[in-house]
């Protein structure tokens, strides 16, 4: 980023306090999130994100070069959220037992919709559902997220055969792809129905489905 901005005839100054514009920067992704993911993508506007957020367009445009670099920036605390809210306080412990930590992943998962009162959905899939025929660039992040994400419960069941917890009958990657599309749907039926039964069904399956690759259970 360059030291001065233009924004119309206007340069914009970038000596900004260090805290000061980490402050709007976050205020300004906080904001674009709660719309982005009640509105939409490309229903929310810059005037919206304006609103919503009490900043003006100088300062929007000193942060973010365009409403598509804020949406990179958007995925990417989405991600971080994930990761830290959902994933690892599940996985983090190496000793941990994997298929346990999958029941764990599932159970956070269910509460989170459950917390949110089944409104808004799932982030990404919404990101998915909406941008994935339309932005390359976007998409092509979505499929990494969803990629890394499979990815840890692959892993997960793939130490879980290693440890003799799983038989040679279970496909780690094959059931993983399996735990994410059927989250993903979960987690949109709950979102259409405003009833979080349905989502608690789903995961309890699921629950039922991992318990026959379960040695420990039979």
């Amino acid at each position: 980023m360059t030291s001065r901005i233009s924004i119309g005839t206007r340069p914009l100054s970038t000596g900004t306090r260090p805290r000061e514009g980490k402050q709007t920067r976050e205020v300004i992704v906080a904001a674009a999130k709660r719309l982005m993911q009640i509105k939409g993508y490309n229903a929310t506007s810059l005037d919206d994100l304006l609103s919503e957020s009490g900043v003006g367009k100088g300062s929007f445009y000193h942060y973010f070069r365009s409403k598509e670099d804020l949406g990179h920036a958007i995925l990417d605390q989405i991600v971080s959220s994930f990761i830290a809210q959902t994933l690892d306080p599940c996985f983090s412990d190496p000793a941990g037992r994997p298929l346990a930590q999958i029941r764990c992943f599932l159970d956070r998962v269910l509460e989170a919709q459950r917390a949110c009162n089944c409104v808004g959905g799932c982030p990404l899939g919404n990101l998915a559902s909406e941008l994935s025929d339309v932005h390359e660039g976007f998409r092509a992040r979505l499929v990494e997220v969803f990629s890394a994400w499979r990815a840890r419960l692959t892993e997960a069941l793939r130490e879980a055969q290693r440890r003799g917890d799983v038989g040679a009958d279970c496909r780690p990657d094959a059931v993983a792809h399996f735990l994410v599309a059927s989250l993903e749907g979960a987690i949109l039926m709950a979102k259409v129905s405003k009833d979080i039964g349905a989502m608690e069904q789903c995961v309890e399956e699921l629950r039922r489905y991992l318990a026959v690759y379960d040695r420990g259970t039979r």
